[in-house]
């Protein structure tokens, strides 16, 4: 491990480093309230599952209207100012969080939630491969994932333990490791002096509409993605109401299991993909992501809720890597930047998941559990119909020699 820290340490610029070990530590104290907020609404709260759903909802649509504005702020004032405002307002929100008693409140809470992690993600990231040589950009990457999902197996149990389900304790813990990665950031602007990034296309959000008219197997794909980031939304909103307070500890534990799943699988699956198409892996995730939700409903016991987590995670393996490889197939050079843009509409299906579900747990109750999925697990489906369409469209193009993608891999 230390021979691996000093290799890195060599490897990567010192920001490079920093960035990481920032990711790990927020990322942990992230997930060790969020995917407990769901509860806390309704445990602490008192608040109905469909107001929880919408509230839910509302920080993945803000986040998704205002998915272009990262990036293109990080392009005009700079990577570093522009993390510091979003942890600078997170900060507020994870404070918010804590002593809100008022849907209103938790609406506002909740969008300002999605808008700093739509403008410090595209920052970030934009600052790893500015600071990160080509040759080293995907190992950063990597390692940047690995952080990420090594918060997402700590953070959990920490809050289980914290009990961020029934207490707001948790969210100032958070709103202070928010604060320490602040500090942080303003010892990188004054350590380190950035040269500003070179002048790239402008992302705008007619620029996105023109792709998608412009490009119909594109088009067919997004339409796809959209019911796979539905799916995949329901780990964060449906399942913790459905398993409300009295079985948070098993959602922890299904979170770590998520994580621990991703750290494992993630090379040997993506290594078995390179046989196959990307767009019949894709396919492939999107039924393990139904299989998956089926699983939670009708589960009898903790071990049948593991398996059923592990199905899920296979498909977020499978679908959440390879979507971006074939959307940066499918894109022309000069105009990647706006089919990226256009790709991070698709989470508008995490809104439409998480209100999704909870409508359906008010209209149902969480002892029809195996109805409710079924249902959400149908509703992923129909990514199937769409992904099929975007594969026989774009063979056609291949054979014409338009749009090379038949057989992208990692």
């Amino acid at each position: 491990m230390m021979n691996r820290l000093k290799f890195m340490y060599h490897l990567f610029h010192p920001i490079a480093l920093w960035m990481i070990i920032g990711t790990f530590v927020t990322r942990t104290g992230f997930f060790m309230t969020i995917p407990f907020l769901g509860i806390y609404l309704g445990e602490k709260i008192g608040l109905s599952p469909t107001e929880i759903g919408f509230i839910l909802a509302v920080n993945y649509l803000v986040g998704t209207l205002s998915s272009v504005l990262g990036g293109v702020w990080s392009d005009r004032y700079g990577r570093l100012p522009v993390m510091l405002a979003s942890l600078f307002v997170w900060i507020f929100v994870f404070i918010g969080f804590a002593l809100a008693k008022t849907v209103a409140a938790f609406l506002v809470l909740s969008a300002l939630n999605g808008l700093c992690r739509s403008a410090f993600e595209p920052a970030s990231r934009a600052l790893l491969a500015d600071m990160t040589k080509d040759e080293n950009r995907k190992l950063v990457f990597q390692v940047r994932y690995f952080a990420i999902n090594i918060g997402g197996a700590i953070g959990p149990l920490i809050g289980l333990t914290l009990g961020s389900s029934q207490s707001s304790t948790p969210f100032i813990f958070t709103a202070c490791i928010f604060a320490s990665y602040s500090v942080l950031i303003l010892f990188l602007m004054k350590r380190y002096t950035l040269e500003k990034a070179a002048k790239t296309e402008i992302i705008t959000f007619m620029s996105m509409v023109h792709v998608m008219k412009k490009d119909v197997v594109f088009l067919m794909f997004l339409l796809g993605n959209f019911f796979i980031v539905t799916g995949y939304s329901h780990l964060d909103t449906t399942l913790s109401q459905f398993l409300g307070n009295e079985r948070v500890s098993l959602y922890s534990l299904l979170f770590t299991v998520n994580a621990v799943t991703v750290l494992v699988c993630q090379f040997p699956i993506l290594a078995l993909t390179k046989k196959i198409s990307s767009f019949t892996a894709v396919k492939a995730g999107a039924i393990f992501f139904s299989l998956g939700l089926l699983g939670f409903g009708l589960s009898p016991n903790t071990g049948w809720f593991i398996c059923a987590m592990v199905i899920f995670t296979i498909g977020e393996i499978l679908c959440f890597v390879l979507m971006d490889v074939i959307t940066a197939e499918m894109a022309p050079d000069h105009l990647r930047g706006a089919y990226f843009g256009a790709s991070g509409l698709v989470t508008l299906g995490q809104s439409a998941g998480a209100s999704a579900g909870g409508v359906l747990i008010s209209m149902l109750g969480t002892q029809n559990g195996g109805v409710i999925f079924s249902l959400l697990a149908v509703l992923t489906l129909f990514a199937l119909p769409f992904l099929f369409l975007t594969a026989s469209l774009s063979r056609k193009k291949h054979s014409s020699r338009v749009l090379p993608v038949q057989h992208a891999g990692m």
